[in-house]
């Protein structure tokens, strides 16, 4: 998130939440009129609260809508992983997969829950 300012602003962030307030900002360099802007769909995503940086505040977060999913076990982990290596392994494919490779699948799932904690 952006830096904040000497009175705890946070500019860029203050000219989104313009935006979406009042659909548009005043050209002050132009006309001086105000300046509609359409069709513009915004998707965030950030870390939890206190780990990616500063806070945003409320008069902008209410433009969202927010899902926060639980971080999931060791278990659970390795649960999705390992269904997914046995779907992998299990379907037909036009070269069968060899068998040292298919005994490798306990390693590999570890392997992709040690990348994903060190993401």
């Amino acid at each position: 998130m952006p830096r904040k300012e000497k009175y705890g602003a946070q500019p860029p962030i203050e000219l989104l939440r313009q935006w979406m307030d009042y659909g548009g900002w005043y050209d002050i360099f132009g006309e001086k009129e105000f300046k509609h802007i359409q069709d513009v769909r915004f998707c965030a995503a950030m870390g939890p609260p206190g780990i990616s940086g500063n806070p945003i505040t409320n008069r902008y977060v209410r433009h969202y809508n927010i899902v926060y999913i639980e971080p999931y076990s060791a278990q659970s982990q390795h649960q999705i992983f390992s269904n997914v290596m046995d779907w992998m392994f299990g379907r037909e494919t036009k070269v069968p997969w060899n068998t040292t490779v298919k005994n490798l699948k306990d390693t590999i799932v570890q392997a992709t829950i040690e990348t994903y904690k060190e993401i």
